[in-house]
């Protein structure tokens, strides 16, 4: 009961009626997404435009989540949001599928990884939401996707990975462990970044804001 109510918070599907093994997959999904979306597109747009990059991303991430939704109530003037969403996180999205397979060479599979992302991610519903989370699964050997309810309403959406097991609590365990892997492959390579190109951004105020070094 406490897990439903937890994963209630990071997830926009039904929760009352999960099992354990559902709970689980819904949590990996939620996290694989927002390595994307939560870490990788706000230090992608960082690096390119400084702090006014990642205000703006964040913004529109933000007007995505509040009222980019496919319902009555918000079909109207929701979809704006979302376009401009799967826009600024195409490039990201992608990214993350090759810095999760990165991180996967230091525990798991990284050439399944990134097949699972190439083969799997194109039948997702979401043109980036797929990318992420095929790679997660790919890396680990399960497979997320799959049914889930909305608002009462079954869908059956595409599975990522090839695994077919239920998964449990130690899945979210080793997506977390891979997830931190891949976090720090990310600053690590934002570091690099900065050491090879950062003077003269930072001399122009490119980091910072637009006259300020």
């Amino acid at each position: 009961v406490e897990a439903r109510a937890a994963v209630s918070r990071i997830v926009g599907r039904d929760t009352a009626q999960l099992d354990r093994h559902q709970i689980a997959r819904a949590a990996i999904e939620s996290l694989a997404e927002n390595a994307s979306d939560g870490v990788v597109a706000p230090l992608f747009w960082l690096v390119l435009f400084g702090l006014p990059g990642i205000a703006l991303y964040k913004a529109i991430n933000t007007a995505d989540s509040m009222v980019g939704h496919r319902n009555d109530r918000y079909r109207d003037f929701g979809w704006a949001s979302a376009r401009l969403d799967d826009l600024v996180n195409w490039v990201p999205a992608r990214l993350c599928a090759v810095l999760f397979a990165f991180a996967a060479l230091l525990g798991g599979t990284a050439r399944e990884s990134w097949q699972a992302a190439r083969r799997d991610a194109p039948s997702h519903v979401s043109p980036n939401a797929g990318w992420p989370e095929a790679a997660l699964a790919g890396a680990l050997g399960f497979s997320l996707g799959g049914p889930r309810a909305y608002q009462g309403a079954m869908l059956n959406l595409a599975l990522m990975g090839r695994g077919r097991r239920d998964l449990e609590i130690s899945d979210i365990r080793r997506a977390l462990v891979l997830f931190s892997r891949m976090t720090g492959l990310a600053l690590i390579l934002v570091l690099v970044l900065l050491v090879l190109f950062g003077e003269a951004p930072a001399r122009h105020g490119v980091w910072l804001w637009p006259g300020v070094a």
